[in-house]
């Protein structure tokens, strides 16, 4: 007897290592979710105020993808580490909530892994929250050196690695590509 596969279960996806793309990938997912007809919810730990390509074309998506960008800016570059820390607490404080709201499909915590990796929020609590989210949620995290823990709840690991980058012959970020 073969038993149907379940295509309902909410997914816990991980887009993690240290190549270019994670983010990408994350808003690529976002967008065929909407495109579905799906509400995003797509928060932004780490990167602050900074203006992203990215931000301009959600926009446009106003009604399906919601976009929360509610970090300081990068943390290794932090002249006050508490504040990020703080900011990074309040952040996971809003997106708990609304995942309780169940108002979305799919949730995108987009450079949470060093929320994790740095001890901003501890480990335990937040994977047993992941796993009790809302049936059927599908939440996707991004960011460099995922913990392994994190690693062995998720349904779906991608690792991005660099291969070749512009960067190492002098290249600066460029708009439309990097941001």
């Amino acid at each position: 007897m073969t038993t149907k596969p379940n295509t309902k279960k909410g997914l816990l996806i991980v887009n993690t290592g240290d190549g270019k793309g994670k983010t990408t990938a994350a808003l690529g997912m976002a967008l065929r979710a909407a495109g579905h007809g799906l509400k995003v919810c797509f928060i932004q730990f780490i990167k602050g105020s900074w203006k992203y390509g990215e931000l301009e074309a959600v926009k446009r998506f106003a009604d399906l993808i919601e976009f929360h960008v509610m970090g300081r800016g990068f943390t290794w570059k932090s002249e006050d580490l508490e504040k990020d820390i703080a900011a990074a607490r309040t952040a996971w404080v809003f997106a708990q909530e609304a995942m309780v709201g169940k108002c979305y499909d799919l949730m995108v915590l987009d450079e949470f892994t060093y929320l994790l990796s740095y001890g901003m929020l501890d480990g335990e609590p937040v994977l047993a929250f992941l796993a009790n989210r809302p049936d059927g949620m599908h939440v996707v995290i991004t960011g460099r050196g995922a913990p392994q823990a994190l690693l062995d709840a998720a349904d779906l690991v991608t690792e991005m690695r660099v291969v070749k980058h512009p960067h190492e012959s002098g290249i600066k970020a460029q708009k439309g590509v990097e941001f």
